[in-house]
């Protein structure tokens, strides 16, 4: 199946170069670009794409508002941007973004997050991901940690752990060796005992609550 992406930010010329990276990959089409945060919630809600590229930093509405107001919509949000300042990491996930890139992060990360995002993972560039894992940890040690409607299963914690490491469905299935759809079970049943809507809001409980941690 061809991957469909809209891609917004305010400058032309990084739209046009999203969209020379994307189009070059055969399973990837850009149908929709977007200048400002407005009409990039427009664009997704007329257009339906699987999945959004947006700035962070846009005019309007900022790449931040606009992931909350797709979260609950079919298109999954992937920022990017130049900027890796920590409250734009902090906010876009918390925001219900299905990851995080840097524009100078490559071509191939940017291709694979729009992959990972479309096939229900998440990827978060590695220059910052271990700042961020830190910092949830460290406030989850401040804050209270939400707690399960119902206690996770010594399985679902596994698979918790297995996500919070970065791995995708598959190679969770294959570490556990049990099928794709069991694994698929499992991250259904967590999101809803949790009440989180995505693969990176159980990162974040995961590192918060400690959970990283074994026994």
């Amino acid at each position: 199946m061809t991957i469909r992406v809209l891609l917004a930010d305010d400058q032309a010329m990084i739209r046009a170069s999203l969209r020379i990276i994307l189009e070059d990959q055969p399973d990837i089409t850009v149908v929709a670009e977007a200048c400002d945060g407005v009409e990039a919630i427009e664009q997704a809600r007329r257009t339906r794409p699987d999945v959004c590229l947006v700035d962070v930093q846009m005019p309007r509405l900022d790449g931040i508002q606009v992931a909350r107001a797709l979260a609950d919509a079919p298109p999954r949000v992937v920022m990017v941007t130049t900027f890796d300042l920590d409250e734009y990491v902090y906010g876009a996930l918390r925001g219900g973004a299905a990851g995080f890139v840097l524009k100078d992060a490559g071509p191939s990360l940017l291709v694979e997050a729009v992959r990972a995002a479309y096939a229900g993972e998440a990827l978060i560039s590695p220059s910052i991901t271990l700042r961020l894992m830190r910092h949830l940890a460290d406030r989850g040690a401040r804050h209270k940690v939400r707690v399960p409607a119902q206690p996770l299963t010594a399985r679902e914690l596994e698979v918790v752990r297995a996500v919070a490491r970065g791995r995708t469905n598959q190679q969770i299935a294959d570490e556990l060796f049990i099928s794709l759809s069991t694994v698929k079970g499992h991250v259904s049943c967590i999101m809803a005992k949790l009440a989180l809507r995505n693969r990176v809001e159980i990162v974040a409980w995961a590192w918060e609550s400690r959970t990283t941690r074994t026994g």
